[in-house]
């Protein structure tokens, strides 16, 4: 009675449980709630950057009076972004930028374009900072990393000797920026940008000339420009809008690993009614009746189960010799039951030793051989087909003879006893384990 009211027990809790994903699962689709998200962006901007140090002196881009120093769109900007989480990402990019002066100013003529590429951190701070609802169609990203640039003046004055056109050096930097995004539409953005370099190799000053040995190889600058974004993936709404609440997620996850846990206790390999996890003999003969722990019931213990026996008495028995034939009818069954495979011994993977639960196959056969005492038996090992061949014919071996040392320790005579290794054994699927479970072990046959 407990049995069946704990099994009862455990199918309500394993359909509560699968209910209860569900709804979360149906929840997480209402609300936009999501394990995947658009995890890859496209980036193209626009914008100016400027160099604001090292510069030779007589030579600028900005005009002191205009406002922001003149603008003027001299930088442009590929890239490409991927986020590990809902908070953290990483992101390449390549970029252009021409440097030259100001024509409404009284700078020297100068010209210098430098090609960028960048790796950098991006940290969705909108997330980072839970403020993602309040910020609604508005998000804020930081990104940092490095960058290296191919930096070459491109101004050919023949009369200076100064002069270093054509010539390119590289740059290395680290640089630094805030970008605000605003949704659009469900996968595009507006992102404004917001950075700084600062360089630890320069040689070349802005304007293309060599850098004063006092500026010690350094140099700055900084960009500010205005993009687009594209999101893409299967989910239809930007990844850096994905309401995606992870506590949540978590849960789930916990859910759903608790649920397959509970399917695996609840396998039942002989189908007699008892699951795997509480059943102690789990090769017993469908449709005999077990006790609570998966045994089949042998009141008298004299190792047939009392279904069997009962119908032996009832449909084969001469009631005229009824001791007589029962004891030959009993012998014929348990001989049958010994060769056809229902008294067996199981191993774990690659083990040699038999599980605690599963020794009962070994004491039934010690219990048969002290009973016949003219018996001999074979005793036969195999294998699941996970590994080598010729791995797994040693292991059924070994397996095999453990069984025979067990019994031989026991008092039975080993001439009376005969390992066999069958190794591997095809008959089930190997890419289940539950099944590989069922043919691990060592069965027994006796001989005529």
């Amino acid at each position: 009675m407990k049995h069946r009211l704990l099994l009862l027990s455990l199918t309500l809790l394993s359909l509560t449980a699968s209910y209860a994903q569900k709804e979360d699962v149906k929840e997480a689709k209402d609300t936009g709630l999501a394990k995947d998200y658009n995890k890859w962006t496209l980036e193209f901007s626009a914008g100016q950057s400027k160099g604001t140090r090292p510069f030779t002196d007589g030579y600028y881009s900005s005009n002191p009076n205009q406002l922001f120093g003149s603008i003027r769109a001299n930088s442009f900007s590929l890239g490409v972004r991927y986020m590990f989480s809902a908070k953290f990402g990483l992101k390449a990019d390549v970029s252009s930028d021409f440097f030259s002066n100001n024509k409404s100013t009284d700078s020297k003529d100068f010209k210098l374009q430098q090609y960028r590429f960048g790796l950098q951190g991006v940290i969705n701070a909108s997330r980072l900072f839970n403020i993602q609802q309040e910020l609604g169609r508005l998000s804020i990203l930081i990104h940092a990393g490095l960058q290296a640039a191919r930096a070459t003046p491109k101004l050919k004055e023949p009369n200076d000797p100064t002069n270093y056109y054509n010539k390119s050096e590289l740059n290395l930097g680290a640089m630094f920026g805030i970008s605000p995004e605003f949704r659009v539409s469900k996968k595009f953005s507006i992102i404004g940008d917001f950075s700084t370099i600062n360089n630890f190799r320069q040689h070349f000053t802005w304007d293309g000339r060599i850098s004063e040995q006092k500026n010690n190889l350094s140099g700055q600058m900084v960009i500010a420009s205005l993009g687009i974004t594209y999101s893409f993936g299967k989910d239809n709404i930007h990844g850096d809008w994905a309401i995606i609440d992870e506590g949540k997620l978590k849960q789930i996850e916990e859910l759903d690993k608790r649920i397959g846990e509970l399917e695996t206790m609840m396998n039942d390999s002989d189908k007699d009614g008892v699951p795997d996890y509480l059943d102690v003999e789990n090769n017993s003969i469908s449709g005999v009746a077990v006790d609570t722990k998966g045994r089949m019931i042998d009141i008298n213990k004299n190792g047939v189960p009392d279904e069997l026996e009962k119908y032996m008495t009832d449909n084969y028995v001469d009631k005229s010799h009824v001791k007589e034939t029962i004891e030959t009818a009993n012998a014929d069954m348990v001989k049958r039951l010994i060769n056809e495979g229902y008294v067996t011994t199981y191993f774990d993977s690659n083990k040699t030793t038999p599980t605690n639960v599963s020794t009962e196959g070994i004491d039934f056969m010690l219990t048969y051989l002290r009973n016949n005492p003219s018996a001999s038996i074979d005793i036969i090992g195999h294998a699941d087909e996970i590994g080598k061949s010729a791995y797994n014919d040693k292991l059924s071996m070994g397996r095999a003879n453990t069984v025979r040392n067990t019994l031989i320790k026991a008092g039975v005579n080993p001439d009376r006893l005969r390992v066999v290794s069958e190794g591997e054994d095809s008959s089930v699927a190997i890419d289940s384990g539950d099944a590989r479970r069922l043919v691990r072990r060592v069965t027994f046959k006796v001989r005529d």
